[in-house]
């Protein structure tokens, strides 16, 4: 028990920090005192931090009861990062101008536009009159109010908001608070230096309401082994249920929802092969004192079994680690991808049935010798070759004719005949006579003798050069004497 004198070296008179968070209504009070501000006019400053380990939605006021007179200046901040790193919440003073350089506001000053204003009050600064006055609050349900209406009747508005601003839903989320006394309570008067030990932080009392963030897959959170941790439902795990278990990732992970009001939405993460547990009513957990920790509005799921998410062409599914993702495997009636929801190739789309149904894929059955491949587009039709048609690939062109594949039109007994006696054959070629060759037998066909092409029959004559060097000098040399003698006078 604690009475008005204070020794932190004997039990009896020791106010040690846990007495913040005792049970409240003993008498006399229990409270926690600071040491006296026997250094001044150096400033007294304590920090009192509050860590849960976990995150926080804040789901009431925080409330401070003050066992001896309120502080004159004082600053409540939030992290939400573990400590690492810190942000005013709210600052408080009897003169926020002197003290902050700010001008002093109250909640009611808010509007949604402004919610998220960090403000410096001075109604929780002045000296106290009756014993009740001794409280600071950070006030959240007055914010809350500023999107459900002064009673919170329209609950569904301010859960509208906090699903899609998350702005707002990191407002009202901690990871620790951090109390920063500044000036301690000194009566509006100038500090008596002889009675230094009259001046003093002691407080009664601290609550913090709120529940477990679990992201809304969660029905309850429990405090075990000194650590609070969500009992993660819909197949999500983490500290806040953040992220898919593995073998869980078939769909992007994303937060359950606050509507419809009550229940919400789950965002279900499908599991391989087994079942889906179900939701449950939330909870309320006293974790700590006067640290009220649920998870509402609660968020049911009735039971369900679903195999991987294949439409039914496949209960198998392998998880890449390195793309975070789940593929079908084996897929089945002709199908393929990540979720067996594509035709292999060489089929296509049956646009009549649904993606479950095992005739979703029909082949294209691409002429073999009139298609360039197996393959076809999305409405069956095949990539023909030259001179080849129709949906399959199996008709030809005019002017082509069809011969293990379309091929040109040759000859005919018409326009294209053949020539010099030739015949023509299935109008694909001519068959020529032994000494005429050609597409249409329009050539004489050259032998292989000396004589080449040349004859009677050619009416041509061909002069073969000389194989022999000698006879060729005695050639040139004749030559040259018959021109010398064609020059010569008649007279000789």
């Amino acid at each position: 028990m604690c009475n008005n004198e204070c020794d932190a070296t004997t039990e009896e008179l020791a106010h040690p920090p846990e007495l913040m968070f005792d049970i409240e209504g003993r008498n006399p009070t229990t409270f926690w005192q600071s040491t006296s501000w026997k250094k001044y006019p150096k400033a007294l400053l304590v920090n009192i931090t509050l860590s849960w380990n976990k995150t926080i939605e804040l789901t009431d006021d925080i409330i401070l009861t003050f066992e001896s007179g309120r502080p004159e200046q004082m600053v409540l901040e939030k992290s939400l990062d573990y400590g690492r790193s810190w942000q005013p919440y709210q600052f408080y003073a009897t003169d926020c101008l002197d003290a902050f350089t700010m001008e002093p506001k109250t909640v009611q000053d808010l509007s949604q536009d402004t919610l998220l204003d960090i403000i410096c009050t001075e109604d929780y600064s002045r000296g106290y009159v009756w014993k009740y006055d001794k409280t600071v609050r950070f006030e959240i349900k007055d914010r809350f109010a500023l999107f459900a209406g002064p009673r919170l009747h329209n609950m569904a508005s301010l859960y509208g908001q906090l699903d899609t601003t998350k702005n707002l839903r990191d407002f009202f989320t901690i990871t620790d608070l951090r109390i920063r006394l500044l000036r301690p309570a000194t009566g509006a008067t100038t500090v008596d230096e002889n009675n230094l030990s009259r001046y003093f932080y002691a407080i009664s009392d601290i609550k913090v309401q709120g529940r477990c963030k679990c992201n809304l897959h969660a029905n309850s959170c429990v405090y075990d082994k000194e650590k609070l941790s969500c009992e993660c439902e819909h197949n999500t795990t983490g500290p806040d249920c953040g992220r898919c278990k593995r073998n869980y990732q078939g769909r992007a992970w994303s937060a359950g929802s606050y509507l419809p009001i009550p229940k919400g939405t789950a965002n279900i993460w499908l599991r391989m092969l087994r079942e889906i547990g179900a939701g449950g009513v939330a909870n309320r957990k006293e974790v700590a004192p006067q640290v009220a920790l649920s998870t509402a509005p609660s968020v049911h799921v009735a039971n369900s079994k679903r195999d991987c998410e294949c439409f039914g062409h496949s209960n198998r599914c392998s998880y890449i680690e390195l793309l975070n993702t789940v593929i079908c495997v084996s897929c089945k009636h002709n199908t393929r991808g990540q979720h067996c929801q594509l035709c292999k190739l060489g089929y296509y789309r049956n646009a009549s049935a649904e993606l479950d149904d095992e005739n979703v894929c029909i082949e294209c059955n691409c002429n073999p010798f009139g298609s360039v491949s197996d393959r076809c587009n999305g409405t069956g039709f095949c990539i023909c070759k030259e001179g080849t048609t129709g949906p399959k690939c199996q008709e030809c062109l005019p002017g082509y004719l069809w011969d293990d594949g379309c091929k040109s039109r040759v000859c005919d007994n018409e326009l294209l005949r053949c020539q010099n006696g030739g015949v023509c054959v299935n109008n694909i070629r001519c068959n020529c006579p032994s000494t005429y060759s050609g597409l249409l037998c329009e050539k004489p066909r050259c032998e292989s003798e000396l004589g080449g092409c040349g004859g009677a029959e050619s009416g041509q004559a061909t002069l073969t050069p000389p194989s022999s060097p000698r006879l060729l000098l005695l050639l040139l040399l004749g030559s040259a004497l018959l021109r010398e003698a064609s020059c010569w006078p008649a007279a000789l």
